[in-house]
């Protein structure tokens, strides 16, 4: 669905302000946690993950690192064939035994995601929209009208999807598909605070965090 120059002009400002006024207030929190994580990931307290951002442009998403540093390059070393399996179609696995138990914290809390705050300010994510995925997740599960759609705006912190099923909620049977486009749907400047308001509960409690 169009949406008018006001939403997109409100919505970029918003994301503006916000995300220099939270960079400003946790910039404490910030250093706490690359202090501890730079000693419990051996010297390597963030880690970047190649996803796509508005019009299927790639960008280095940034997050805490939360798993240990051979995580990525030898995820046979940690799971089982099963869990191997269901992570290479997911990207999630319930008890990874990759994550540290720092980083089960920072999940948990949803505080592994802050560092994306400072894409929100430079304008290659929003702090609502649909999640940032990687090119493998748009190919596999979203048709190309889809993928149109999906890439139509910039990836969010908080997403429909994030709020309303997480992790809870996978890709084989179209549930996480539905609810991130559903969002383009209902979007407007009303929905988003609705959204945000909502995701602080969802991060208080917990719900669906892995």
């Amino acid at each position: 669905m169009k949406k008018s120059l006001f939403y997109y002009f409100t919505k970029r400002l918003f994301d503006i302000v916000s995300s220099l006024l939270l960079i400003l207030a946790l910039s404490w929190l910030y250093i706490i946690v690359f202090i501890i994580n730079f000693f419990v990931t051996k010297g390597h307290p963030f880690y970047f993950d190649n996803r796509l951002r508005k019009n299927g442009k790639p960008f280095k998403m940034p997050k805490f690192r939360s798993m240990y540093k051979d995580a990525e390059t030898h995820p046979e070393k940690y799971f089982t064939p099963e869990q191997l399996e269901l992570w290479k179609k997911e990207r999630k696995v319930d008890k990874d035994p990759r994550i540290t138990p720092f980083g089960r914290f920072l999940r948990k809390s949803s505080i592994d995601e802050l560092p994306q705050v400072f894409c929100i300010f430079v304008g290659k994510m929003s702090v609502i929209g649909p999640r940032p995925i990687t090119q493998k997740e748009l190919d596999a599960n979203y048709t190309k009208e889809e993928q149109k759609v999906l890439m139509s705006a910039r990836p969010g912190l908080i997403s429909n999807w994030g709020v309303n099923g997480r992790n809870n909620v996978a890709y084989d049977n179209g549930e996480r598909q539905k609810l991130e486009l559903d969002y383009f749907q209902k979007r407007s400047l009303w929905y988003d605070l609705k959204l945000i308001f909502k995701s602080i509960g969802v991060v208080l409690s917990g719900k669906g965090a892995k």
